[in-house]
């Protein structure tokens, strides 16, 4: 990696990153240089697009990327059956995960059954008293309840003992799931996930979708089934597109890649939200107070959140019952609690965080930080982990700890080139852990708090040499460097036309420089502000998240008065004044002088 070039001469910046270009070099410098410069096409290549394939991924579309759902194992068992039961009148219910991908699953899938004519039930499993995916318990009380199919979405693909129930017990149980599977699948009717260890190339290459994904392809199957069949002789046909704002919202949520066919349900499902045709949606998007249409950042910052908040603090249910509701009413209040919980849920986040930060103070530079909680709530220790993450830089992992069993709820996140998740896995298998598992960048476990100090010692041990090569090789991929004057709207339009952008396409970072700063503060807990200016005599707004008490966010508000430096972030469009400006929302600096 070092015989690379460092962008801007950048080998160690405030926050300890080499600055390298994620393609090639795009150092423009003047806005005339950018907007001549196919900046398109150069962010499409570096994200590893084939040069002959750049059309389809100009305007990604359905046409363009969704695969024949038949590729797919039991895909077609699966449409088969479920359109035996619309056929029939069956009762169905839905059984989705408690998070936005089991909600939005839900959601299309009984919104899909509805236009088809049948009007399935669902069922969200509590988070704390019954714990992830499907029970035995539940699925065999459906079934003395009536229903004759259950279709389990974001959940089941591990679930042996509770199909196993189900199927004794005689009912149908269709899984529509995402997660990695054991060589050994559980007893179902039709199992669908890509990730199915034999899975042949072709639907392998899907194994990024979310859940509501792989629901959408098997919405698409059923609808060929039934059409086959002459369903739709003396009725119309549902509108599949009309059900991508859920696919959309559920993809980004879940953070799964936005490359090939997730690209293309994001970009077309932002479409259809925008149109606001789902009433539940369109309340949810009021309640979060935006403005302009939803971009894929509002779905994983604005309206994920609030519907995580019911399945991590409040009702599980909240989340299916606002996206499928008829009563625009009934939509304005789930909503609007979906907020209230929201904010409980920061209240306690940012609660369990100062504890956390407390306890980091007498850490002693650990290679991985383990902090933990008597009264801690389980459903927020994931995201305290992720934070502590991103701030200091390190393996981060929070456990809740409950007095009355002696055993911790844990969640950990990682950094890139550190597999937490190999390490969970093998700390289990050395009797530390009760149970655990995950993948490289997260995993959860439970622990029985005699054990905790020893296990968060033997991780340590574990990882440090892999924590001090990662964090030694700390690099940031930059997409363009322009001059100060550079930085407009029309650039930001260019750059957005690339995406949508997310986990596994990441959006395009600039570089600005060389500037002083004409003002730096603190706004809000923890955001740094900034103005900047050129020597080219422009200037612009930057604003740093969460970053003041950061190596970078010190250096900045107190020693870099007359300075050079470059600025490395976002580019977005600031739109309070009269005209539109282009700001920097800041990631990174470096001395230039």
């Amino acid at each position: 990696m070092h015989n690379r070039a460092s962008v801007l001469g950048v080998d160690r910046s405030l926050s300890g990153k080499r600055w390298l270009w994620r393609g090639g070099n795009m150092a423009l410098g003047s806005p005339a240089d950018a907007l001549s410069n196919d900046i398109v096409t150069q962010l499409l290549l570096s994200r590893g697009v084939a040069p002959d394939d750049l059309d389809r991924h100009r305007q990604p579309s359905l046409r363009g990327f969704l695969p024949d759902p038949s590729i797919f194992r039991d895909m077609d068992r699966a449409a088969e059956r479920l359109a035996e039961a619309v056929v029939a009148q069956e009762q169905v219910t839905i059984y989705g995960d408690y998070d936005v991908d089991g909600a939005t699953s839900s959601a299309l899938l009984i919104l899909l059954l509805r236009q088809l004519g049948l009007e399935a039930g669902h069922y969200i499993p509590d988070r704390l008293l019954e714990g992830y995916g499907p029970s035995g318990a539940a699925l065999v009380e459906l079934g003395r309840a009536g229903s004759t199919l259950v279709v389990t979405v974001d959940c089941g693909a591990m679930a042996f003992e509770a199909l196993a129930e189900a199927h004794e017990a005689g009912l149908d149980v269709i899984v529509v799931d995402h997660h990695k599977c054991a060589p050994e699948l559980p007893r179902a009717l039709a199992l669908v996930n890509p990730n199915r260890l034999d899975e042949d190339d072709e639907a392998a290459a899907h194994g990024h979708l979310a859940a509501v994904g792989v629901a959408f392809v098997l919405a698409v199957a059923l609808v060929r089934r039934l059409r086959t069949s002459g369903y739709f002789k003396d009725r119309p046909e549902p509108d599949l597109m009309g059900l991508l704002d859920l696919v959309a919202l559920g993809t980004v949520a879940d953070v799964a890649a936005i490359r090939g066919l997730n690209r293309a349900f994001v970009a077309q499902g932002l479409k259809v939200m925008a149109k606001r045709a789902n009433i539940g949606m369109a309340a949810l998007i009021d309640a979060s107070r935006l403005k302009a249409a939803p971009q894929a950042s509002d779905c994983g910052f604005a309206l994920g959140p609030r519907i995580n908040a019911g399945g991590r603090v409040g009702e599980s249910t909240l989340g299916v019952r606002l996206l499928t509701t008829q009563d625009p009413e009934e939509a304005r209040q789930i909503a609007a609690q979906l907020s209230q919980l929201n904010e409980e849920r920061r209240a306690i986040e940012a609660s369990v965080q100062e504890e956390a930060e407390a306890q980091i103070a007498a850490q002693h530079n650990r290679a991985v930080i383990t902090v933990a909680g008597s009264g801690w709530h389980p459903g927020v220790i994931g995201i305290v982990a992720g934070r502590l993450k991103e701030k200091h830089g390190r393996p981060a992992l929070a456990i809740a700890i409950d007095a009355e069993s002696g055993e911790g709820k844990g969640s950990g996140r990682s950094i890139q080139g550190v597999d937490l998740g190999a390490a969970i896995i093998a700390a289990r298998s050395e009797g530390l852990l009760v149970a655990g598992g995950g993948h490289a960048m997260a995993a959860g476990f439970t622990v029985a708090v005699d054990k905790l100090e020893r296990f968060s010692e033997w991780l340590d041990e574990r990882l440090a040499q892999a924590v001090a090569r990662a964090s030694a090789e700390q690099t940031m991929l930059l997409d363009i460097a322009v001059a100060p004057r550079g930085l407009i709207p029309d650039l930001v339009t260019s750059l957005e036309a690339a995406g949508p952008y997310g986990m596994g396409w990441p959006g395009p970072r600039v570089a600005v420089g060389p500037v002083r700063l004409v003002k730096a503060d603190v706004v809000g807990t923890d955001h740094l502000r900034v103005i900047a200016s050129g020597q080219d005599g422009a200037s612009f707004k930057a604003i740093a998240f969460r970053a003041a008490e950061s190596d970078m966010g010190q250096a900045l508000l107190h020693g870099a008065k007359g300075r050079l430096l470059h600025l490395a972030g976002r580019a977005r469009i600031d739109d309070w004044g009269s005209r539109p400006a282009a700001e920097l929302h800041l990631e990174d600096a470096a001395w230039a002088d």
